[in-house]
């Protein structure tokens, strides 16, 4: 039995705190707050000089009464590379094979300096129109609508929420721009972020793929134990995988 691979990467506007972005002349334009995100994520990259952290993966697929779990370290380089280790792998079996390992490897192939380029939130790769102004817990955020520019699976189709005050990512959702094989029928995201310290890291992935024949798959991953490097009293624990003790970031994904 063949598994299509889910949609990797990596909109609800009806929230009575939305306002329309030309009822709020105050709000900088849409490219200004994409030019924003990027110099801060750029000086928040380097601040932290990396990261580490862990995820739980969880995909059910109810027709096929198939439950697959699997926990991952990642080790994050300051340029941005990921590096994942399996810690433990329990239930469906073909899962984890066609479905979770090619996340891992893909992930980790698009992060690399020069790949990432292809896929970042910028101009280059999409239009942004600014919606309006939304809370997102207890700090409010800016709404853009997203286009991609050109149809590519690592890039989405959807909504992304920025923060305010550090023009930091706090939710995305969406589709894939291009359905990644033709037994994918389609595919939603939403990714949520929180804010740790001075850092951001995500705080969970839920993603619903309906398969031709198969039916829908369900994928919830949780992020945990995520800390910047620079907060480490000890970093040498990353030349042999181990963590040490810290403050506990946000649950969620990275």
């Amino acid at each position: 039995m063949k598994i299509i691979p889910l949609f990797t990467p990596l909109v609800l506007l009806a929230c009575p705190l939305l306002a329309r972005a030309q009822d709020t002349p105050s709000v900088p334009s849409a490219d200004e707050i994409v030019a924003r995100m990027g110099a801060r994520d750029a000086q928040r990259q380097l601040a932290t000089e990396g990261y580490a952290g862990m995820r739980k993966y969880t995909l059910e697929n109810e027709g096929l009464q198939k439950h697959a779990e699997m926990i991952v370290r990642v080790n994050g380089d300051p340029d941005g590379t990921k590096h994942f280790e399996i810690v433990s792998e329990d239930g469906w079996k073909a899962a984890h094979k066609h479905v979770l390992r090619k996340m891992l490897d893909s992930e980790a192939e698009t992060s690399r300096p020069g790949e990432r380029a292809k896929w970042r939130l910028n101009a280059e790769n999409y239009d942004f129109q600014l919606v309006g102004v939304e809370a997102v817990g207890d700090r409010p955020a800016y709404v853009l609508e997203l286009t991609p520019k050109r149809k590519e699976k690592y890039l989405f189709r959807g909504h992304i929420w920025v923060d305010t005050e550090d023009y930091a990512l706090v939710r995305a959702e969406g589709k894939p721009a291009e359905n990644p094989s033709f037994w994918t029928k389609s595919t939603h995201f939403v990714q949520n972020y929180g804010k740790s310290g001075a850092a951001w890291f995500p705080v969970s992935t839920q993603s619903a793929t309906e398969v031709r024949i198969f039916g829908t798959t369900y994928l919830n991953i949780e992020y945990f134990d995520y800390m910047p490097r620079a907060s480490f009293p000890d970093i040498s624990f990353l030349a042999s995988g181990q963590l040490v003790p810290g403050p506990e970031a946000p649950r969620g994904s990275h």
